[in-house]
């Protein structure tokens, strides 16, 4: 709050008058409002001061204002290196006459400062370092001031109102021991509680502690046990694939067996021999395995046809006589060759061929035909034997010819001097006691039979 005095003196300087000067009694010094920097002309009465209001202006103030060390907030900047903008130290209008500082008239006169200059110099210093507004200031500055202190000064009384009302209330209370003795119980039970929970705080951070400890091993823990899923499924997806492998290996060793057992079981129900050898016939010519035996002058038979079909029928009667386990052929040894099968005379080791060439020459040769007797000889040989077992051949044989039951007809089984009609039709019929002989060896071996495709005579 701003003191007597200085109060007095900013009504003074409401006073000053921003007017111009144009009165000849005015011409004298003017200062500059420090708000608004206008001109303004002082008031007389500045002048008019007597002893007294000077004394009092004089005294100090109630609370003065603290005085800024210019000098030393310089050097401490200095010291810190720092540079300081702006900081400049407050006007003195008394001793500006030291800097240089003269009032100026209309006409641009200099003035030198008067005493009573001075003193007015002197009471606007002492009111600028009174307060937080430098001085001089005009009647509308001045105004606005005086209007801003009331405002503060009217808070100031409602806050002190305030504060008066609120220490009475305190004064007037009167204190209650039971309300004393309450609040201190409330106090040690509250002391009391802060203390089990910060034990209890206590306990937990020690059991977070360990609990992390513990998360930090079992995350370790998972981590391997992750590593060593991951193994164990890399290694089940390899047994995997394995069984799979080893499933399909199995199917396809399953079905290998099922498909060797149903060919076992046909060949089981396969009769070998007439699988082997199929004696059949086309028009008049007895096949073997589709081959022509005999030859016909409207439909001739090339000889490598005739010689394979030698070739077989002398292999199947081998088989034949082996299959029942007769002796030895008398007289003859029987050697299936293919096209040049032949028989071998056991008295002087002579080879009869089996086989011919056509042509001119067969007609002065008689191996051939000596081969096809003894072959029939060996044929009559195994139907005895099989006779002996209850069986008989369908067409008699005796002396390289061989009987026409129908006719009762003989028919040679040689080329020379014979006609090839008689020569094929004896050469079926031998087809046909093979066959019979074949069909008694099968029921021999129970072996099933086809007899579909038996000759008729």
């Amino acid at each position: 709050m701003a003191s007597a005095p200085v109060r007095a003196l900013s009504s003074q300087s409401s006073r000053l008058s921003s007017r111009p000067v144009s009165d000849p009694e005015d011409r004298l010094a003017f200062f500059s409002c420090q708000q608004c920097m206008q001109s303004i002309r002082i008031h007389p009465s500045f002048y008019t001061m007597n002893e007294h209001t000077l004394a009092e202006l004089t005294l100090p103030p109630v609370n003065p204002m603290p005085q800024f060390d210019f000098e030393r907030a310089r050097r401490e900047a200095d010291e810190a290196g720092h540079e300081i903008h702006g900081l400049a130290p407050p006007l003195r209008l008394a001793e500006s006459h030291t800097h240089g500082f003269t009032f100026v008239d209309e006409q641009g006169d200099n003035v030198s400062l008067s005493r009573k200059m001075r003193e007015t110099a002197l009471l606007f210093d002492m009111l600028s370092e009174s307060g937080e507004v430098d001085h001089p200031l005009c009647e509308e500055c001045a105004d606005n001031l005086l209007e801003s202190m009331d405002q503060k000064l009217r808070v100031a009384e409602e806050e002190a109102q305030e504060y008066k009302a609120y220490l009475e209330k305190l004064e007037s209370e009167t204190e209650d021991d039971n309300h004393i003795q309450s609040l201190e119980k409330e106090l040690e039970t509250l002391e009391n509680k802060e203390k089990t929970l910060r034990e209890e705080l206590k306990t937990l951070s020690e059991k977070t502690t360990k609990a992390e400890g513990d998360l930090e091993r079992e995350m370790k823990a998972k981590k391997v046990i992750v590593e060593q899923e991951q193994k164990y499924w890399k290694e089940y997806s390899k047994f995997n694939r394995e069984m799979l492998l080893n499933e399909d290996e199995s199917k396809t060793v399953d079905c290998r067996l099922k498909y060797t057992e149903s060919q076992l079981e046909k060949l089981k129900r396969l009769n070998i021999y007439n699988a082997t050898f199929e004696i059949w016939y086309t028009d008049h010519f007895g096949t073997i395995n589709g081959l022509r035996l005999g030859r016909s002058p409207s439909k001739p038979v090339d000889w490598n046809e005739i010689n394979g079909a030698w070739g077989h029928t002398a292999l199947l009667l081998w088989c034949l006589a082996k299959a029942i386990q007769m002796e030895p052929f008398q007289r003859y040894q029987l050697v299936p060759f293919g096209n040049f099968s032949y028989l071998k005379q056991l008295s002087d080791e002579k080879t009869l061929p089996l086989y011919g060439a056509g042509g001119f020459r067969m007609i002065f040769d008689s191996k051939f035909d000596h081969a096809m007797v003894a072959f029939l000889d060996c044929l009559q040989q195994f139907g005895d034997e099989v006779e002996k077992r209850g069986f008989h051949l369908p067409y008699e044989m005796e002396r390289g010819k061989i009987k026409d039951n129908n006719t009762n007809n003989w028919y040679p089984i040689k080329l020379q001097f014979n006609s090839e009609d008689s020569w094929t039709k004896a050469l079926r019929y031998m087809l046909t006691n093979l066959k019979w002989g074949l069909a008694f060896v099968c029921t021999k071996q129970g072996l099933p039979q086809d007899l579909s495709k038996n000759n008729s005579s």
